[in-house]
């Protein structure tokens, strides 16, 4: 029998996975969280999340390592990293099938420890236009996961949770001073420098959020 407040968590060590963990550790979870190496041009983001698990006191903390493909400027030093754009295009920063692979990595982790939920930190309001952040992505791998697995097949699945998905940036930023997270401890610049760049578009949806929301944002920019 799954446990009813066992989760496995993606963080990231940004902005969004620290907000959904703190919503987690308020919804009274034993969380499990993975994080990911995968060839990223910066390790500043898990640096950031072994901090934010410390600040929770997650002792279940796990960093995998996983070679995915370049060709991507999050990947690929060859590729620059494109300042912020409002266009409909999918960025160069867009990574292939990264959130299938971290979930599948989470499930795999859930079914092994018994856990029935598995929490990830993805919104579709304010974000660079992923198509592996869309609700509709959302349920197709809740529908993997119902058929695709021992517990699914026997009735008793796993359950894909994200609470910021309809959120804007300004909400979730609300959401996660109300829920004291530590913003302070986060990072979202995709360069990954001691400051960050304030152009990229992990930076300006941040800063965005924060000015909506009415906050000031505490990490330092170029």
């Amino acid at each position: 029998m799954k446990e009813d407040n066992k989760a496995v968590i993606l963080l990231s060590g940004g902005l969004d996975s620290t907000t959904c963990l703190s919503i987690a550790v308020k919804d009274n979870s034993s969380i499990y969280a993975l994080s990911f190496d995968y060839g990223q041009r910066h390790k500043k983001e898990l640096d950031c999340a072994k901090k934010v698990a410390c600040y929770y006191n997650i002792e279940a903390h796990r960093i995998i390592n996983l070679e995915l493909f370049a060709g991507n400027a999050l990947t690929d030093g060859n590729i620059a990293i494109p300042d912020y754009s409002s266009g409909n295009t999918i960025p160069s920063t867009y990574v292939p099938a990264r959130n299938i692979l971290f979930l599948s990595y989470a499930l795999s982790y859930a079914e092994t420890i018994v856990a029935n939920r598995i929490y990830i930190g993805i919104s579709s309001v304010d974000y660079s236009g992923y198509p592996d952040c869309r609700p509709d992505f959302v349920e197709a791998f809740q529908k993997v996961i119902d058929v695709g697995t021992k517990s699914g097949t026997e009735g008793d699945s796993i359950k894909i949770l994200t609470p910021l998905l309809f959120m804007s940036k300004a909400e979730t930023i609300k959401t996660a001073k109300a829920s004291n997270a530590p913003l302070h401890l986060t990072t979202s610049c995709y360069h990954g420098k001691e400051k960050a760049c304030g152009l990229c578009d992990s930076c300006v949806l941040r800063l965005k959020g924060f000015k909506e929301a009415g906050f000031i944002d505490t990490i330092e920019y170029e």
